[in-house]
C-alpha cells in the first residue's frame, strides 16, 4: 500500500487550497514541503488560551449542571410521586366532602336557620330571674378579674423597687459628698477654717 497514492485519503479543503497556490505559482512545491508538519503550528499562548476556553466552558457546563440538579433538588418534594399522591389524595377526601355538602345544602341551611334557643337546656320559669341575675355577676366578675390581673401586671416588682433604691442612694451619697467639697471650696475662698 502505498502512502502517497491519492486514492486511499479524502482531499481536504486546505489540501485544495494549497494545490491551488501551488499550480497559479503563488508557492512553490518546495515552500510547501519546507513547512512544518508538527502538529503545533500555532504558537504555545494560543494553546493555552484555547485550553483554558476549554476548561471555562467544561467548568461553566459543570456549574450548569449542577444548578440544574439544585433545582431538581428543591422541586423534589413537588414533583415526586409519593407526595404527589398524598395531595392528590387529600384534594379527593376535600372534593368529597365539598360535593356531600352540596348534596346536604337544604338540610344544612336549615340547621343555620333554626333559632338557637331550641337547643339549649331548658331551665324552669321560676328561676329564670336568678340565672339572668347569675349572668351579670358572671360577666361582672370578669371584667374585674380582667382589671385586676391588669393592675398586678403593672405593679413593679420588688426586684426593680430594691434595685432603683440602691440607684437613688448611691445618687445621693455622690451628691452629698460633692456638696461637702463644695462647701470646703466655700470655706477655704473665705479664710475660714472648715469644720
Amino acid at each position: 500500500m502505498n502512502p502517497w497514492d491519492p486514492n486511499i485519503y479524502t482531499v481536504t479543503p486546505a489540501a485544495k487550497i494549497l494545490a491551488r497556490c501551488v499550480a497559479t505559482g503563488t508557492m512553490t512545491q518546495e515552500e510547501l514541503d519546507a513547512a512544518p508538519q508538527e502538529s503545533e503550528v500555532f504558537s504555545s499562548s494560543l494553546l493555552e488560551a484555547e485550553q483554558r476556553n476549554r476548561i471555562k466552558h467544561d467548568l461553566d457546563q459543570t456549574n450548569l449542571d449542577l444548578e440544574l440538579l439544585k433545582l431538581q433538588k428543591d422541586g423534589a418534594d413537588v414533583t415526586h410521586s409519593h407526595y404527589l399522591s398524598q395531595r392528590f389524595a387529600s384534594l379527593q377526601q376535600f372534593t368529597s366532602h365539598l360535593q356531600e355538602v352540596l348534596r346536604e345544602q337544604t338540610v344544612l341551611r336549615e340547621r343555620l336557620t333554626k333559632p338557637l334557643c331550641q337547643q339549649n337546656l331548658p331551665i324552669q320559669a321560676d328561676l329564670h330571674r336568678y340565672v339572668v341575675e347569675l349572668m351579670g355577676m358572671v360577666v361582672e366578675f370578669i371584667q374585674d378579674l380582667d382589671v385586676k390581673i391588669k393592675m398586678v401586671q403593672t405593679i413593679p416588682t420588688t426586684e426593680d423597687s430594691l434595685s432603683n433604691l440602691n440607684n437613688a442612694m448611691t445618687q445621693v451619697l455622690s451628691q452629698v459628698t460633692e456638696v461637702e467639697n463644695l462647701y470646703k471650696q466655700v470655706l477655704k475662698r473665705r479664710g475660714q477654717p472648715p469644720q
